[in-house]
């Protein structure tokens, strides 16, 4: 299992902010700001703990060993690859916590096995990724009992009133462009974030919803996907919607960038604001996360057919041995500062 990484005590916070936005231009301030966030948690991200959670979920339900590593903190891929390579691992299935596509989502996760293997050497075992999952049927039903929970927690007069909306992290506009392939028409990101949330709609049997973005780190002068959850907000609230309920379709587990954007800083406008707010949990502590992370394993070990619910193109990752494109999901280029 393939993740993000996150810090587990207050002196690894700056350590692992400059791991992740290393090369990006990201002005220190903003790195202050973020930082502010991890420490207001004691400067532990729940993240790790989620992801060893579902690594036990995982291995419980087959008797293939399960290794855990992480791009940006401990344990890093490279050492957990070291590892397997010492553990006689020749072949691997990987397993990344985002099932969408996109550079960041996907293919700088390939860009991470590639980097681990390199580092291991001649070694190091064949690393297969395994494909996206956002309209698998178990990601879509277990997001869609997160968000009844979530309607469940609201005052009962409320409930029928209550907007639904969907989150996801936002990227710049340019990134979601190169999302896919020209031959696709790209902006697969956010395609499959739209698809993803209308399927959990529907299995909810909701018609009218809002798809939302978060968690933005860019310059203000970069355009971004838009509207920010914190600004749809204000606007429900000038619509007079008396509740909104706030689904993280975008995440696999809860990490800082969740709890702080949405359980503090849209909780704290809508509170501003007297309107009703409840939050859905991610999917992966459901069980039936596990249970389709299984399913995508048999894709390949016994050819199982995939299941999907959604037609946006999937094609981002791996899938059954066939590579990603060599134009899928390129990185953006920042443009050269003028000397």
């Amino acid at each position: 299992m393939l993740s993000f990484g996150g810090p587990e005590a207050p002196d690894e916070v700056r350590p692992f902010l400059e791991n992740v936005t290393r090369g990006r231009g990201v002005p220190p301030e903003r790195l202050d700001a973020v930082e502010e966030h991890y420490q207001h948690f004691g400067g532990v991200s729940p993240i790790n703990a989620r992801n060893r959670e579902l690594v036990a979920a995982i291995a419980a339900r087959t008797a293939l060993p399960v290794y855990f590593g992480n791009r940006n903190w401990h344990p890093f891929a490279e050492d957990v690859v070291r590892d397997m390579a010492r553990d006689g691992v020749r072949r691997a299935l990987v397993f990344a916590t985002s099932a969408y596509g996109g550079y960041s989502a996907c293919r700088q996760y390939h860009e991470d096995i590639a980097r681990a293997q390199d580092a291991v050497g001649p070694s190091a075992p064949e690393l297969v990724k395994l494909r996206h999952f956002h309209d698998h049927p178990e990601f879509v039903r277990a997001n869609a009992d997160a968000v009844r929970g979530a309607l469940e927690r609201l005052p009962a007069e409320q409930r029928s009133g209550a907007r639904l909306v969907f989150t996801a992290h936002s990227i710049p506009n340019s990134a979601d462009a190169a999302a896919g392939t020209p031959a696709d028409g790209g902006h697969r990101y956010s395609r499959q974030v739209a698809e993803a949330s209308a399927l959990v709609a529907a299995e909810l049997g909701i018609e009218d919803f809002d798809v939302v973005w978060q968690s933005r780190s860019g310059p203000p002068q970069v355009p971004w996907l838009e509207p920010d959850v914190v600004d749809h907000i204000d606007d429900l609230h000038a619509k007079g919607v008396p509740a909104v309920v706030v689904a993280p379709v975008g995440f696999v587990s809860d990490h800082v960038e969740v709890i702080w954007d949405l359980d503090n800083e849209a909780a704290e406008r809508a509170a501003e604001h007297g309107m009703g707010f409840a939050r859905a949990a991610t999917a992966g502590p459901d069980p039936r996360f596990a249970d389709m992370v299984i399913e995508l394993v048999a894709e390949h070990a016994h050819a199982a057919a995939p299941r999907r619910l959604g037609s946006v193109p999937a094609a981002g990752c791996t899938s059954n041995g066939v590579p990603c494109a060599v134009d899928c999901c390129l990185p953006q280029r920042r443009p050269a500062r003028p000397a």
